[in-house]
Parts: structure tokens; C-alpha cells; sequence
């Protein structure tokens, strides 16, 4: 039985989702378009049975998660197999790549991604390509990458299922020959055969064709629905159907998709959920696949899955760094040595050593004896002038340590790399991961600064020259500690404080005041082990609890905390038992000060921001960088660490908080739904802001445990609001030896006025890096690209990491794109072969039976891995296939007496091997098809080695002696959905499944 407390928390969702609801109608009422997010959607389609390209995604991971942790332990315990918070986002980073060929326009319009519009064979191709491209990145342990094809391959997988007649057919299993090209494959409807039958209301029944619903094998055909003009679709196929194709108008009228349950949107709604329970077990089969192939560990490594923060740490080894490295091997020592258990010990190392002018190698691994041995190699030897290559190590930090780190930073010296400030910027945010100095050189220039080794330098160093660190740590919610060679291996306990697993941030707050100051944060039933950092030198600091008991930290022992006082640090722990309820700290300082205060709890909180989007799929896309100032936009969270075995809690707003803790904006929340998917799916949670800020501001979550007692989580990334934004379109595959580009948007919501951007990758691929200026007219996009070049050398799997900077000259405005980019082998083969037709012969005549024609054709692989095999599939001539001719003339048949191989094919006969005939690309196999009059069309197909296939249609008149059905989609314009009332496209604007 449902609990009590259970069903009141589901009928209070139910009231705040019809006041969400009603609002949201009041905001669809202007003159703006709909919006959907994915999660929501069953709402506000009123399909509450509905499933969501993100519902079947998250619950296909999630079995497959706990199927593996379950095979490892021999047990099933759900309150030790939380899965973490690294494991949601990975989850999410899926699910973003899913929903983003939905959304981008490089992708939403193009049917081959959604297997629309019988583009049945290049779907399948790019299919094998996203599976080639996953494999390629795991391999790797480029796991980010290998998400993000993971996330493309999923999304065309399921489309497959909801959007051709499969289901329709009456199958009742997965289509295999979609990933295994062995597998029995279903011939797709030419483009001169109908489809479908007229259908005049929302509901299509008995639409299609008798043969495309035929259960017989042998007289089976695919067809998939066209959706609006482009391509234009022939006279009696299917569309896609529903309110906002606008091809379902033409004939045959109707559609065939099964996207929802709702008739309006989906034409075969009525197949909804079978279509759904075949897309989710195809989703299952790739996981299955994927984990058996390269095994459980690496598996469970790709979804995060129980990962323990890394431990990275970026060290400066010049000769002044002796004492910093010995307190970082011994830092690094203690925490392996005090983290035995494979459950608390880093998920994984990292180490980049730097001085100038080199930087690396980048030493990475999970090994914790292979670390120390690297730590115990470091050497503080030369050095030269002040500044070192700092930016630069932390740039490959970012790049090869997973998202939600935090990277540490050991150094006494200024940027030597200044110009990459914006790129580790980026990253950092990209992957909400933290950087954190700890500076052994006072910010001001001191005793330590005259006698360092540093010969060279000429001119007295400034009192700014470590600006930029305590910029980024202040961006990023890292910290920046001045210390000195005697505190430094006491200060370095902070990295010890901050890896260890599910630590949760309560307060992170700056501030310049010298007066005194107050602060507060909030301890739940739900934390542990509260520390507190403040950086920077107290004159005065005050604890007080709940109950009105104070603590003179600076001058008395007492009952409330312990206090630990360094150089740039004071480490404060609060003593156990910790009283629940609100907490103060009344501090006075000199100078600039930093309070951070973490704790131990599951309970943690994932978020972004999202604005509408109403192109071919409309709903709430992602916002990629920093969001727009001054606009509206949606606020989604997904709170993550709460299971059965906790008391219930409940969320109710969000707070946007400034540099110093002020409160900008209180956003309120609503759940994204009226049901828990299962004990281990986060909470979703969707808030509207009316109007970004436009000062930087950080995201604390408030709530209540199940005493009552308030709940806050924050999120110490500063979001830095922009008034200009910057897209990748695309992600092209870098082949070693070749060049490709990148195409990306910028879109100016300001005045008209000039732009720079900067590219930087961390392979040194690029063109050219910039700065390119540039004039963007306000509110209008400025497309433009930048080239690379991948060297022969390139080792295939690898990620090359890029980087799009864009600022306003005469403004603070600023936004950034990540992309990355998988190096994919100069073999690899995700291309079909080819037929070339050469010469056309017919004398054709009205007595057929007495007159024939033929044509010549010069068949190779387009590809790199050979020709496999032939079938003649449909004909009543026969096939004569020739070996390669060096030296022949294309168009001419080679003599039969000086011919090996020479083989005769006909329609009956199984697919002829030719992998043995010595084809390469400089000789192409020709064929020679030759056909009574009677019979004017026929139809080759061949395959390469690698699986790819060509359908390859012949005829015997000149307009059609060689079709092709797999005609590549070369583009076009958006797409935009034809007017109709506001509560039309609030029900019907989203792309469900």
C-alpha cells in the first residue's frame, strides 16, 4: 500500500502542476511559442501514459547499471547501491545528446537521423557510424565522447520503431540488421511504390497498404513517413503525420507515427506503446552489447557509475617548489593510505607537471601505486623569469579529468599563458568541475619572491599578477590560498576535505568587507562531517548554533567546533552531534575573504537552463555556455541522492545568489512529475525565471527533510549572464590525414557591434586559433567556422577537445562552446558501395519478347574496406560480373577469353563472395546486366566487408538507368510549423519518442 505521507506529497505535486500549468498557459497566451521539455511532456500533452526518448533512455541505463553492479556483488542491496551523483549527470549527458538532434539544425531536419522519409539506408549507415564512433571513444577511455554518440545512436535507434511501419507489420521483436548487418535485412519501398491510403481524421487506422502490414517475410517492405515539404514526398507514400507535419495534407493525407498517445500528434497512436516496448528493449540491446564488449568495469566507468572524485593535481616544478611538492606526494600518500576501501578511494589520478616553456606529460590512471610513483619522480629542478605555463596544465587538467572534479593547483608563480584564461574558464563550467590554488608567493612582493631561483626576471613583479587565479577559483567555486612553504603541507588537508565521496556544499560565499559580516547555512538530517574554509585573515569570527550558543573561534576552545589555523586558511570542523537548523558565522576581515562549507550527504542537486525552441521539434532546449541577461528562461533540476531509506524531503524554491550571498532572484519549483520512475530516478524539478540577472550569481536549492527542518544544497559555479551566445552545429569525425571544419553560430542580443573569437584545441589541429573580429548586427546570427587538421599520425579513438571564446570589444559580454571531436581511423568504413553506370544498350521494341537491353556498370566500395558480396534481387536477366581490368577503359567489357572469374548470377541465386578478387579502389568489379525487353527493371545489391550495403536500381530507359534510393538529404532551411490556435501547440509541439 502507498503510504500516507507518499500520497499527500503526490496530490500536492498534483495541485502545483495544475497551477504550473495554468501559468504556463498564461505565458503561452502572448505572442511566444510553446514550449515541452522532455520530461514534462505527458503533462502537458495530456498523454500521461506517454513515453519520452528520455524516459526509455534513463530507464534502459538505469537496468543495465544495476543488472552489472548486481552481477559484481551477488547481492541486491538497494540502500548500499546509490548510484551517485556523477552517475546522473553522465545519465544526463546521454540524454542532452539525445534530445539535441531534436533541437539542433544541423540535425532536426534532416531525415536520416530520424529515419524519416524513407531514408531507411543511410539511418542505418549512420547508425553503425554512432556505434563505431562509441566503441572507438570507450576504447579510448574518452567516455564524454563516446556519451555523446551514444546519446545520437539512441535517439535514431528509437525514432526507428515510432516512426516506420514495423510495428505495423506485426513485429513483435527488435530489427536486428538496424547494428548487425548479418542479420536478414527488409527491403524498403522504391520511391515510385505507394505507401499508404487516404486517412481523413486524427485517427489512421488500417492506413497502410496491404503489403507494408503483410506478416509474411518474403513479401515484407519498410516504409517510413515523410515529414513536411523537404524532401518533397511522392504521390501516395506515407507522412509522418500529426499537427505540425504539414506533409499530412498531401496525398495520401494522413501519417503513420506513434510518437504519443495523443491522435492529434500521432496518427497511430493506438501503437504507442508497443512501439515504445520495442524501442526500449532495442536501447537495452545496444547497452547489453556495449558492456559485453568492453567489459563491466569499463561500463561502470563510462556511467560514473559509485565514482569517487578524482584526485588532480597540476603542480609547478621549478626549483623554488621543493617544499609544495613534498607536501602534495605526502597529501596524496595520506589520502590512499587512509582510503583503503575501493569504495572511498578517488575514482581516479591525475598528474601534470609544468614550468616553462614545457608542460606534461599528463600522467593519468587508477592506480594508486602507479600515481605515487609519479609523484615520487617529480623533481623541483631550474627555472628562469616569473611566469610559468600554468594555464596550459590546467587546460589538459580539465580535458582529461572527468566533470565534477576538482583540480589543485600547486604554484608560486604568475601566468605565464594569460590568453588561455577564457578556454580553462570554459572548461571548467563545461564540466562544473572546480580550480583551486594554493599559493606559496604572497599576492604582494615579498622576502620569498627576491630570493626564488628566477634569475632572469628584470622588472619588479605586481601586486596583481595572481588576479587571474583568484578569478577563476571565484568562477569556478574553487578557492584561492595564499600560503606560505612552513603551512603548506597543513593547508593542503583542504584537497583530503574536498575529495572525499558525497561532499555537498552548504555556503560559498565572497566577500571585501571589513566591517563585520554575517552568514548563515543550514544543517539537515541528512548531513554529516560539516567543515568549514575561510580564506584570506580574520580579525574576529563568531559560531553560533540553532539554539543561540556562540563560539569565539579566534580566541576560546569550545563545545560547538574545532578550529585550525594556517597561513591564508582557517579549517573550522563542527563537533558532533551537529544540531539541525540554521547557523550563523559573524566574521570580521582584512581584506578579501572566502567562506566555503561542505558536508558529507547524498543529497545533491544537478542543474541548467533551458529556453524554448520552435523549429521542427518544438520544446525546451538546453542553453549551451553562459544564459541570455535579461530574458526569461527555465530553470531544470535534477535532485539526486534520495532513496526509500531517507525521510521524505520536499523542494520548494530555488534562490539566484550574488558574489557576496545576496539574494537576486527566488525562483519557485515544480515537479516535472506525478510519479517516481523508481527508487534510484532523481527528482526533476522545473522553475521559471522571468528574467535572468545580469550580475554573476550561484544556485542554491531549498527544501525540507522529514523533521521539518530546511534543506539547502548550493551550487558554487558562478553563472556569468551574457548578452551574446554561441552554438556548435555540427561534430564532424576527424580522419588522420584529412582536414574538416566546424561550423557555429553567434547570435548578438545587443547592439550591433564588433565580436572576437578565439579557437583553441588542446591537439594543436587548429588552422588557425585567432582572434577573428568580426561585426554582428544585433539579434541576428553571425554563422562562420574554423578548420583543422588532423595529422596521419592521429591515433584513432582520441578526443580533441575544442574551445570557441567570443567577447564583445566594447562590452563585458561573453560566452564560450565546447565541442568535442573524435579522431575515427582512416579505415573505418561507414560508407556504401557504389554503382557507376557506363553504358546503356536497348533496342527495345513493342515486341518485347523479341528484343533486349543491358547495361554496364562499374561497381567498387566508396569505402576502404572492399567489396564482399553481390546478389542479383529482383530481375528476370542475368548479372555477368567481371574482375577488375588494370588499365580498362571505364565502359568497357573485358574480353570473356581473357577474363578469370568470370561468374553468371541470376535472381534466384544467393549473394556471390567476391572478397577474393583482389578489388581495390584503383580497379573497380564490373558487371554487366543483360534483360528480355519484358522485364525493364531489376534491382543489384551489394555489400563491402564491413556490412554497409548498396541497393542499386537498373532500367532499361535512359531517365532511369541508374536510381539510387539512398539519395543523400543535402540540407535546407528550418522548418517552421503552420499557425494554429496556442492550445494546439501547447498540446501538440513536441517530439515525444
Amino acid at each position: 500500500m502507498m503510504s500516507k505521507g507518499r500520497q499527500r506529497r503526490m496530490q500536492d505535486s498534483e495541485r502545483s502542476t495544475h497551477g504550473f500549468m495554468f501559468a504556463y498557459l498564461l505565458l503561452l497566451a502572448s505572442p511566444c511559442t510553446c514550449f515541452l521539455p522532455n520530461f514534462w511532456s505527458r503533462v502537458l500533452t495530456l498523454s500521461w501514459d506517454s513515453y519520452t526518448h528520455q524516459y526509455i533512455t534513463e530507464q534502459a541505463i538505469l537496468n543495465v547499471t544495476l543488472d552489472t553492479l548486481q552481477q559484481h556483488q551477488g547481492h541486491h542491496d538497494e540502500k548500499e547501491d546509490r548510484l551517485g551523483r556523477s552517475f546522473w549527470r553522465a545519465v544526463g549527458e546521454v540524454v542532452h545528446s539525445n534530445a539535441e538532434m531534436d533541437f539542433l539544425s544541423s540535425t532536426r531536419s534532416d531525415p536520416v537521423y530520424h529515419f524519416d522519409s524513407e531514408r531507411v539506408e543511410s539511418a542505418v549507415a549512420m547508425l553503425r557510424q554512432f556505434w563505431a564512433h562509441t566503441l572507438l571513444s570507450v576504447r579510448a577511455n574518452e567516455y564524454q565522447s563516446a556519451r555523446q554518440s551514444l546519446g545520437q545512436l539512441f535517439h535514431s535507434l528509437q525514432d526507428f520503431y515510432s516512426h516506420s511501419n514495423w510495428v505495423e507489420m506485426g513485429q513483435r521483436s527488435i530489427y536486428l540488421h538496424l547494428l548487425q548487418p548479418k542479420e536478414p535485412a527488409i527491403p524498403v519501398a522504391e520511391g515510385d511504390t505507394p505507401t499508404c491510403m487516404e486517412c481523413f481524421s486524427a485517427t489512421c487506422r488500417n492506413n497502410l497498404l496491404p503489403r507494408l502490414t503483410s506478416t509474411q517475410r518474403d513479401s515484407q517492405l519498410l516504409t517510413t513517413g515523410y515529414f513536411s515539404t523537404f524532401p518533397p514526398k511522392p504521390k501516395g507514400k506515407c507522412s509522418h503525420g500529426g499537427m505540425l507535419d504539414s506533409s499530412r495534407t498531401v496525398g495520401a493525407k494522413g501519417g503513420i507515427n506513434k510518437d504519443s498517445t495523443s491522435p492529434l500528434f500521432s496518427p497511430h497512436h493506438y501503437l504507442h506503446a508497443e512501439a515504445a516496448k520495442l524501442a526500449s528493449e532495442a536501447t537495452l540491446t545496444v547497452l547489453r552489447d556495449l558492456r559485453d564488449t568492453v567489459g563491466h568495469k569499463t561500463f561502470l566507468r563510462l556511467f560514473s557509475v559509485k565514482q569517487a572524485p578524482a584526485l588532480v593535481f597540476v603542480i609547478d616544478t621549478t626549483g623554488s617548489m621543493f617544499e609544495e611538492i613534498t607536501a602534495a606526494r605526502m597529501r596524496a600518500y595520506s589520502i590512499i593510505q587512509n582510503r583503503a576501501d575501493l569504495s572511498c578511494r578517488p575514482g581516479s589520478f591525475l598528474l601534470i607537471p609544468f614550468h616553462d616553456p614545457e608542460v606534461g606529460p599528463v600522467y593519468e590512471t587508477d592506480d594508486p601505486n602507479q600515481f605515487m610513483e609519479h609523484m615520487e619522480n617529480l623533481m623541483a629542478l631550474g627555472g628562469g623569469d616569473e611566469p610559468e605555463m600554468c594555464f596550459t596544465a590546467i587546460q589538459l587538467a580539465l580535458t582529461h579529468s572527468p566533470p565534477l572534479s576538482e583540480i589543485f593547483v600547486f604554484t608560486d608563480a604568475s601566468p605565464k599563458d594569460a590568453h588561455l584564461f577564457d578556454v580553462v574558464k570554459a572548461l571548467a563550467f563545461t564540466k562544473q568541475s572546480k580550480v583551486t590554488f594554493l599559493l606559496t608567493e604572497d599576492p604582494n612582493y615579498t622576502i620569498k619572491s627576491i630570493m626564488r631561483r628566477r634569475k632572469r626576471r628584470a622588472e619588479p613583479l605586481t601586486a596583481d599578477r595572481f588576479s587571474l587565479y583568484s578569478a577563476l577559483s571565484s568562477s569556478s567555486g574553487g578557492l584561492t590560498i595564499f600560503t606560505s612553504n612552513s603551512d603548506i603541507h597543513s593547508v593542503s588537508a583542504i584537497v583530503e576535505d574536498n575529495t572525499a565521496a558525497e561532499k555537498v556544499t552548504l555556503l560559498h560565499v565572497e566577500t571585501d568587507q571589513e566591517q563585520m559580516s554575517s552568514h548563515s547555512f543550514r544543517v539537515d538530517s541528512a548531513v554529516n562531517d560539516v567543515t568549514v574554509h575561510i580564506t584570506g585573515l580574520l580579525s574576529n569570527c563568531i559560531l553560533i548554533d540553532p539554539s543561540g550558543q556562540t563560539q569565539s573561534l579566534l580566541s576560546e576552545q569550545g563545545s560547538l567546533a574545532s578550529l585550525e589555523v594556517f597561513k591564508g586558511l582557517y579549517r573550522v570542523r563542527l563537533l558532533p552531534p551537529i544540531q539541525p537548523g540554521q547557523w550563523y558565522l559573524h566574521a570580521q576581515a582584512d581584506g578579501h575573504v572566502t567562506f566555503n562549507i561542505i558536508a558529507e550527504s547524498s543529497v545533491d542537486f544537478l542543474y541548467y537552463f533551458a529556453t524554448v525552441t520552435n523549429e521542427t521539434h518544438p520544446g525546451l532546449a538546453r542553453v549551451e555556455g553562459s544564459p541570455v541577461s535579461g530574458v526569461p528562461a527555465f530553470l531544470v533540476l535534477a535532485v539526486t541522492g534520495l532513496s526509500p531509506y531517507d525521510k521524505e524531503v520536499s523542494f520548494s524554491h530555488v534562490t539566484l545568489l550574488g558574489a557576496e550571498g545576496e539574494s537576486l532572484k527566488k525562483v519557485l519549483l515544480n515537479s516535472s512529475s506525478s510519479s517516481v520512475l523508481s527508487s534510484y530516478a532523481t527528482v526533476d524539478l522545473i522553475g521559471w525565471v522571468d528574467s535572468i540577472p545580469r550580475a554573476p550569481f550561484c544556485v542554491r536549492l531549498t527544501g525540507r527533510d522529514g523533521g521539518g527542518n530546511k534543506l539547502e544544497r548550493v551550487a558554487t559555479e558562478m553563472v556569468q549572464p551574457t548578452r551574446v551566445q554561441i552554438q556548435v552545429l555540427s561534430t564532424p569525425a576527424l580522419v588522420p590525414g584529412h582536414s574538416t571544419t566546424v561550423d557555429f553560430n553567434i547570435l548578438n542580443h545587443g547592439p550591433d557591434r564588433l565580436f572576437s573569437l578565439t579557437a583553441e584545441d588542446d591537439s594543436g589541429y587548429l588552422h588557425t586559433k585567432g582572434p577573428h573580429r568580426f561585426h554582428v548586427a544585433s539579434h541576428k546570427p553571425f554563422h562562420s567556422q574554423v578548420g583543422l587538421h588532423t595529422p596521419a599520425s592521429a591515433q584513432a579513438g582520441a578526443t580533441v577537445t575544442l574551445t570557441l571564446s567570443v567577447y564583445a570589444l566594447n562590452s563585458a559580454d561573453t560566452n564560450y562552446a565546447v565541442a568535442y571531436l573524435t579522431v575515427v581511423p582512416p579505415d573505418s568504413d561507414t560508407s556504401p558501395p557504389s554503382c557507376s553506370a557506363t553504358r546503356l544498350q536497348s533496342s527495345c521494341s513493342p515486341a518485347c519478347n523479341e528484343s533486349t537491353w543491358s547495361v554496364s556498370l562499374a561497381v567498387s566500395d566508396s569505402g576502404r574496406s572492399g567489396l564482399a558480396a553481390l546478389q542479383l534481387h529482383k530481375g528476370q536477366g542475368t548479372l555477368t560480373l567481371f574482375p577488375p581490368v588494370t588499365g580498362g577503359k571505364l565502359g568497357e567489357a573485358h574480353p570473356d577469353q581473357h577474363v578469370q572469374h568470370k561468374v553468371t548470377l541470376e535472381v534466384r541465386d544467393a549473394p556471390l563472395n567476391v572478397s577474393d578478387w583482389e578489388l581495390g579502389s584503383s580497379g573497380p568489379l564490373w558487371v554487366r546486366y543483360t534483360s528480355s525487353c519484358c522485364s525493364v527493371e531489376a534491382e543489384l545489391l551489394v555489400w563491402d566487408t564491413a556490412g554497409n550495403m548498396k541497393r542499386c536500381h537498373l532500367a532499361s530507359s535512359q531517365q532511369r538507368q541508374l536510381s539510387d534510393t539512398r539519395t543523400e538529404y543535402s540540407g535546407g532551411g528550418p522548418i517552421t510549423p503552420t499557425s494554429f490556435s496556442f492550445l494546439m501547440l501547447l498540446l501538440l509541439c513536441f517530439d515525444l519518442f
